[in-house]
């Protein structure tokens, strides 16, 4: 073959790879342009007016080519030199962080097989500073081939950071609010609410497991007294000490609550009547021992219940009408129904 001829075949090759490359982008433009239309004469206003609007986003399948609004790119921190100049769908998918990688690659993935509707979204995407940025990420496949491959998906995005921000704010300030909505002011151990709920919660576990439960009532005695002698503020000091010692002497598994004034609910999961009977006596007896205040005797006085599939307030009235027998016997005693 002489030179010319090779230098001819040369630029034909050349000329080919022209033509092919041409040919792609003259397609891109054409799938774009369509979508472009599409959008128009549907009357689709592309400038959202929501917070953190990003703008569309349009993704070619065949030829992995992404179009965006370039607020995106700036918004992670990045210049316009610093990204190619034909920007493929796993740009964005690389950065996403590891907990949403797989969920976001999901959506898409059933979203272009047709098994869910559209592609929706929340993730994170790592910025060029090293910190991740939220984004809600919204798309639906536009165009199918005649045997329905998607050819090209239109979307919208939007930066959430800051309303993700003010959730993660919020939430912190609900748990806040719950613990402290859970924790008696005065005694620092469980409201009556916190612990009424874990009772329930008991009580149905010992139903369905037919495992012994016991609920304890307990009440300071002659607590009116104590407060006319010493004063309130000296008979907060005992309420405080007296949970204090409970917590203290209660096995882990138990709980023990503040259900009001000077009454205390203890609750003993797996525990038979002849067990709690002697946790609940060692308690009091270990309360008769503590000086609260010199020379003034503080006691207890308790009443147990076992769990027979009553009502949460006929389990309660019966550990109650044993504490109030416990009264009538002498006080600084437990009595079991």
């Amino acid at each position: 073959m002489s030179e010319d001829v090779q230098k001819l075949e040369n630029e034909k090759l050349v000329l080919e790879e022209s033509l092919s490359i041409l040919k792609e982008k003259l397609e891109e433009l054409t799938l774009l342009n369509k979508e472009l239309l599409s959008e128009r004469e549907a009357d689709v206003n592309l400038e959202y007016s929501w917070s953190g609007n990003l703008g569309h986003w349009y993704w070619n399948v065949k030829t992995n080519s992404v179009v965006f609004n370039l607020k995106k790119i700036t918004t992670l921190g990045y210049s316009l030199d610093e990204v190619p100049e034909k920007i493929p769908y796993d740009f964005f998918t690389n950065k996403l962080h590891p907990e949403d990688h797989e969920p976001t690659m999901n959506n898409m993935r059933e979203h272009l097989k047709g098994e869910r509707a559209v592609y929706e979204v929340e993730y994170r995407i790592k910025a060029k500073n090293g910190k991740y940025k939220w984004f809600y990420d919204r798309g639906k496949v536009t165009q199918r081939d005649q045997e329905g491959r998607p050819l090209f998906l239109s979307g919208i995005v939007f930066d959430i950071t800051e309303q993700k921000q003010k959730e993660k704010k919020l939430n912190s300030e609900l748990i806040r609010v719950k613990q402290q909505a859970s924790i008696d002011d005065l005694t620092r151990i469980k409201s009556r609410r916190a612990i009424l709920s874990e009772l329930d919660e008991r009580m149905l576990e010992a139903g369905l497991y037919k495992k012994p439960l016991v609920v304890a009532m307990f009440d300071i005695d002659l607590f009116k007294n104590l407060n006319d002698q010493f004063g309130h503020l000296a008979g907060d000091d005992v309420l405080r000490s007296i949970a204090r010692v409970m917590n203290k002497n209660f096995r882990a598994i138990d709980s023990i609550g503040r259900y009001g004034g000077e009454e205390f609910i203890a609750i003993l999961p797996y525990t038979t009547i002849e067990e709690a009977g002697k946790i609940t006596n060692r308690i009091r007896e270990k309360i008769a021992e503590t000086k609260f205040i010199a020379d003034y005797p503080v006691t207890i006085s308790g009443g147990i219940a076992l769990f027979d599939g009553d009502s949460r307030e006929e389990f309660i009235q019966r550990a109650d009408a044993s504490l109030y027998k416990a009264k009538n016997e002498g006080r600084n005693r437990v009595v079991s129904e």
